[in-house]
Order: structure tokens, then C-alpha cells, then sequence
């Protein structure tokens, strides 16, 4: 097996092994030693370290390939399991029947904390157009509100619809979107409904506005602030 040194790099060379100093049957553990002597070789010579990180990454790309096609060694092929995570699998390139199955269905699986983050409130202003686009909406809506009772619902429904448009555009998972949206708009309904019943018959009047009308103002204003905020 090819000894691994730092005299034996070649920094200019396009063979990554070459060029790492490698023989084409160094075990991982040569492989890494030869990166790391190198990288400490060109410290503070960004453009080096590339070049050494890219000959780094072909090296293992091509024992990967050379594995796959059943070209590479006993001991490489042990040490390339090692790189691959296969662990288990034989040392001629040969694994259990279903290892490359659940290996792909552990790759796919979504990180627990990935989808706990997803469901945890995050505010932020939104910028750019959108947030134009979302202001002068939601203006629009109250408005809507105010002139008449006929609608209520239409308000709340397009209210509601882009809330949730709104977190899915800025990365917010579509089942987390639509929990959120309805819960804004539950709590503004509630609100709402303890307002209207806190309010005396004469100040509705002096309001102008009708029972159904305040109940949805607090929702509307709600699902606005998350067409707004939540991300």
C-alpha cells in the first residue's frame, strides 16, 4: 500500500491523487492523513486549500464509482465502506439484500428538528413588494368590513387565504401554514365575540357598525398581521 507524505504531493497535478501525494490503494484513513498535511502545507493560500478540498472530494468520488462498478480492491473496498457508511457490507463491493433501500429511505427522512422548527412561530417584517402588496390589501379589506355586513365573509375568507399564501411563499411548510392561519383566525373570532358582547347596544350604534362586522374585525386584523409577520 502506497505510503502517504507530503513530499510526495503535487500541488499542480489534475490527478487528485497525484496530486494529494496518494497511491491509488490508500485506505480512508491515508486519504484524510493526505488532506490534512496538505491543507496544513498552503495554510493561508485560499485558492490551494480549493484545490486540495476539490482533489479531496474527486478522490472519493472516484473510489465511490470504482466501488459501484466492482473495480476497486479488498482493501480499498473496505476502506470505500467506511466512506459510503455501509458498514456492514462485504469488502468486495457487495451488500445485504435492501441496504441501498434503507440507507435511501434514512437519507429522505425528514430531521425531527427540521419539522419541529417548521411549526414554531417566526416573525419578520416581509420586504420588498410584497410588502406594499400586503399593506394596501389589507386596507382594502378593513374597508370592506366597515361598508357592509355582506362582507364579512368574503373578507375573512381572502383574508384567510393569504395568510396562508403568505407563509408558504416565505418557506413555511403548507400544513404548518394552514394551522397557523386557522388559528389566527379562531382567536380573532373569539376576540371578536367577546368584544360584541362587551359593547352596549348604544355604542354599536355610535360605531356604525354592525355585531357580525366587529366580530370579524379582530379576526381580519389578525390574519393581516400574519400575511405581515409570521414566516
Amino acid at each position: 500500500m502506497a505510503a502517504v507524505s507530503e513530499s510526495n504531493a503535487d500541488f499542480g497535478s489534475d490527478d487528485p491523487y497525484i496530486h494529494l501525494g496518494l497511491g491509488r490503494e490508500a485506505s480512508f484513513e491515508q486519504v484524510q492523513s493526505a488532506r490534512d498535511r496538505c491543507m496544513a502545507a498552503v495554510e493561508g493560500d485560499e485558492k490551494a486549500c480549493a484545490r486540495i478540498e476539490a482533489a479531496y472530494d474527486a478522490v472519493l468520488m472516484v473510489r465511490l464509482r470504482d466501488r459501484q462498478q466492482g473495480r476497486i480492491s479488498a482493501a480499498a473496498a473496505t476502506a470505500s465502506q467506511r466512506e459510503g457508511g455501509l458498514g456492514s457490507a462485504s469488502v468486495s463491493g457487495s451488500s445485504f439484500p435492501g441496504t441501498s433501500v434503507l440507507q435511501n429511505l434514512r437519507t429522505n427522512l425528514s430531521d425531527p428538528s427540521q419539522s419541529l422548527a417548521s411549526l414554531t412561530p417566526q416573525w419578520s417584517l416581509v420586504e420588498g413588494p410584497g410588502r406594499v402588496v400586503r399593506i394596501i390589501a389589507g386596507f382594502v379589506g378593513l374597508g370592506l368590513l366597515a361598508i357592509s355586513v355582506a362582507n364579512v365573509q368574503l373578507v375573512l375568507a381572502l383574508a384567510s387565504i393569504g395568510a396562508f399564501l403568505s407563509q408558504v411563499r416565505r418557506g413555511r411548510q403548507p400544513l404548518a401554514s394552514l394551522g397557523w392561519t386557522l388559528i389566527a383566525l379562531l382567536i380573532g373570532l373569539v376576540v371578536g365575540s367577546l368584544l360584541t358582547m362587551a359593547l352596549s347596544p348604544t355604542a354599536l350604534q355610535q360605531l356604525s357598525l354592525r355585531p357580525p362586522q366587529i366580530q370579524a374585525l379582530p379576526a381580519a386584523l389578525l390574519l393581516w398581521l400574519t400575511a405581515l409577520l409570521l414566516t
